[in-house]
């Protein structure tokens, strides 16, 4: 029970993408794509910003699934990309190694589809070690609602965490008062969270009078046609 009461932090946990490839994505119907695909990216920028371990894995990339989201490789160029056959990562023993590298017990996972690869790489590797699961829920889709749904219910009794990206990135932050990445979060919540964002847009320059953070031409008007 203690493992479930630890807060994440950047020094226990480390991140795993699973799959996160186009024809992966086509078949997800239980999140909106372009949504997934900002969810995903905004947790990568998150663990570089805290220099959190991450494992990226593929399957098929040449036979069937297509590239990692390019986006995604922006945010971590160097990084090998680990290519399967298994939809299971867990039979991969190059995941293995890399997860067993990263010397953390926390592996953050967002993957497609949900109910196959995360949830065969989750049971499998609660199964065979003392690692924690957290899976993110909102960067991670299955073929159908019920699909994800109840593959995450699944997961959960289990003993898999369920949690959402920016839950995982605030954890990791945890105080405002820790300016040594506070400027960098900030910027992934104002280009990623939606509503969160435009907030915090608005109140940096409407309340703090702060500059706008994008430069653009000059405001003309208003000019009133004539009637």
């Amino acid at each position: 029970m203690s493992a479930y009461l630890d807060v994440l932090t950047p020094q226990n946990s480390q991140l795993l993408f699973i799959d996160q490839q186009p024809q992966m994505a086509f078949g997800v119907q239980s999140i909106d794509r372009q949504t997934l695909k900002n969810n995903v990216v905004a947790l990568a920028k998150a663990a570089k910003v805290f220099n959190v371990p991450t494992t990226i894995t593929t399957v098929e990339t040449e036979g069937f699934s297509g590239n990692t989201y390019p986006e995604l490789l922006a945010v971590l160029p160097e990084n090998q990309l680990l290519e399967r056959t298994s939809m299971n990562s867990w039979d991969d023993q190059n995941v293995r190694d890399a997860l067993a590298a990263a010397k953390r017990k926390k592996i953050v996972v967002s993957g497609l589809w949900t109910e196959v690869c995360n949830l065969t790489f989750a049971l499998s590797c609660l199964k065979d070690t003392d690692y924690t699961i957290y899976m993110v829920a909102d960067a991670s889709g299955g073929t159908s609602v019920d699909a994800h749904k109840y593959a995450m219910d699944r997961m959960v009794q289990a003993g898999v965490v369920p949690v959402t990206w920016q839950q995982v990135m605030l954890e990791w932050q945890r105080d405002w008062a820790r300016k040594e990445t506070y400027d960098a979060v900030i910027r992934i919540v104002q280009e990623h969270s939606g509503a969160y964002g435009m907030g915090v847009d608005y109140a940096y320059t409407h309340v703090h009078k702060a500059p706008e953070r994008v430069a653009h031409g000059r405001r003309i008007g208003p000019n009133p046609a004539k009637v």
